[in-house]
């Protein structure tokens, strides 16, 4: 039922000519299917209101409830008297439905509650349905959908992960907000987060990492104590964009985390020199933009200037991390290898703040429309680094769009991790053995076997030479025949 209603969705926003690709129909989708979601959810407190003999007041209320608006009815069928349609239905979004959300940001009390959140969202969206007929036939196709079990948000989450990963797939600018599954679960075996750590993401695009994280420490003989710290307790995340803050806050909620604390604020504008203990976390997993650049002031919050926005959300995240704490970070891999003053004393700096245990060699083409290839970073925080293991990933074929990355690729690495096991593909690198003065941590694989060594000049040219001309005397030969 519900990839009907998702194709449904998608075959309306065609005809729509305020929607100009994968990354609008996601935004615009985003907003109706998280109105519709706040109005189950108030449904549902409603009722557990009722049987506790409470009072309720509704999240939203009067002429913007979804009820009111978006799918009015009487007796339980929809009532096409009173639903707004046409220009009617497109004025009332944008002039009154709007400001209304919006204004939750100043009147709730306080950033980690659902009204924020609300404010949030649509302080910075932006309605881009022009046709009030085309809306209308969305909103009755999203009000068909139903958030109330478990079971429905996993296949609703399900779908609206398949439509990240088309936008990631669209374009240069939708690759910001899609990580590969089966590398983030990777990255979280290693890291293994437990009930009771905090994890963070400073640059969470679509939430990707929490959502598996979730899904990851969660289990069905959690206790209500534990419940309640894994729903409020644990995930924290900062965006700066807006469209990736509203798809990671519905992302989150379809993966079952009610009220997520998602801020919409730029990480970097944060002074690292500032941060103190109870602003750290027991565990960073990200994926920062890399080749970006960040303005003279925004550098002026970290020790290591550079106007490469991957290195200071490196520096971010180092300081972010409480003593013990454990990070997992990809980033470009010519972070291990330049040689520029700012690349140095950041390599130099991790090595010495924390323990770089592991180093995992990513192949082209595991981040679609990437031209560059990764790595991930393993830390933890508090010890210097003594020596650090190598894997070098090697699917045996290569990546693209109709041959991603799975989880099978990445098992023999997060089962060699463990122990830190050499072989072919992976190898250890003592801290003694580096370069002091550059630090140098290339990816250099002792176990691979040697190139052929590159010919002299002169031996191709005298091959080339003796290529013509044993051609030469044999269109000769030919020439004889005819």
């Amino acid at each position: 039922m519900y990839e009907n209603a998702f194709n449904s969705i998608e075959n309306l926003l065609r005809a729509e000519e305020g929607i100009a690709n994968e990354l609008d129909y996601v935004e615009q989708t985003s907003w109706v299917l998280f109105l519709k979601y706040l109005h189950d959810l108030g449904s549902e407190r409603r009722d557990e209101a009722e049987l506790n003999g409470e009072a309720y007041v509704p999240i939203i209320d009067g002429a913007f409830r979804w009820n009111n608006w978006a799918a009015p009815k009487i007796n339980g069928q929809f009532d096409h008297n009173t639903a707004r349609i046409g220009d009617d239905l497109i004025r009332f979004v944008d002039g009154e439905l709007f400001p209304y959300l919006a204004s939750f940001r100043e009147s709730a009390d306080g950033p980690r509650t659902i009204h924020y959140k609300i404010g949030e969202v649509f302080t910075e969206l932006r309605n881009k349905f022009r046709s009030g007929y085309i809306m209308r036939d969305v909103l009755e196709v999203v009000d068909g959908l139903s958030f109330n079990t478990q079971a429905e948000r996993h296949e609703l989450s399900q779908l609206y992960e398949t439509r990240i990963r088309r936008m990631g797939n669209a374009g240069r600018n939708g690759g910001e907000y899609y990580t590969p599954r089966p590398l983030i679960r990777a990255m979280i075996k290693v890291t293994d987060p437990k009930i009771g750590e905090t994890i963070y993401d400073g640059a969470v695009g679509s939430a990707g990492f929490l959502c598996e994280a979730y899904a990851h420490m969660r289990r069905d003989d959690l206790s209500a104590s534990d419940w309640a710290t894994l729903q409020a307790d644990t995930f924290y995340g900062q965006e700066k964009k807006s469209l990736a803050y509203i798809i990671g806050v519905m992302n989150m909620i379809l993966h079952g985390i009610e009220a997520p604390n998602l801020l919409h604020t730029n990480s970097l504008n944060e002074n690292v020199m500032d941060i103190q203990e109870k602003d750290r976390h027991d565990i960073i997993l990200a994926n920062p933009p890399f080749g970006g650049s960040e303005r003279r002031e925004v550098q002026q919050n970290f020790p290591i200037r550079t106007g490469e926005t991957a290195y200071l959300f490196l520096q971010h995240f180092i300081r972010k991390l409480r003593a013990g704490g454990r990070g997992a970070v990809v980033i470009k891999n010519t972070f291990l290898s330049n040689t520029d003053n700012a690349s140095v004393a950041l390599r130099r700096d991790l090595l010495e703040s924390c323990q770089l245990h592991t180093i995992l060699d990513l192949p082209q083409g595991t981040f679609q429309g990437a031209g560059v290839k990764t790595v991930v970073l393993f830390f933890e925080k508090g010890a210097p680094t003594r020596q650090t293991w190598y894997y070098q990933l090697d699917p045996g074929r290569s990546l693209g769009k109709t041959n991603p990355l799975n989880d099978a690729d990445l098992a023999e690495f997060v089962e060699l991790q463990k122990t830190f096991a050499d072989g072919p593909k992976s190898w250890t690198v003592k801290r003694a053995d580096l370069d002091e003065a550059t630090c140098d941590l290339s990816v250099k694989n002792p176990n691979a076997p040697e190139a052929a060594p590159l010919r002299a000049p002169e031996e191709i040219i005298a091959d080339m030479l003796a290529r013509d001309a044993e051609t030469t005397a044999i269109l000769e030969e030919i020439r004889g025949m005819l």
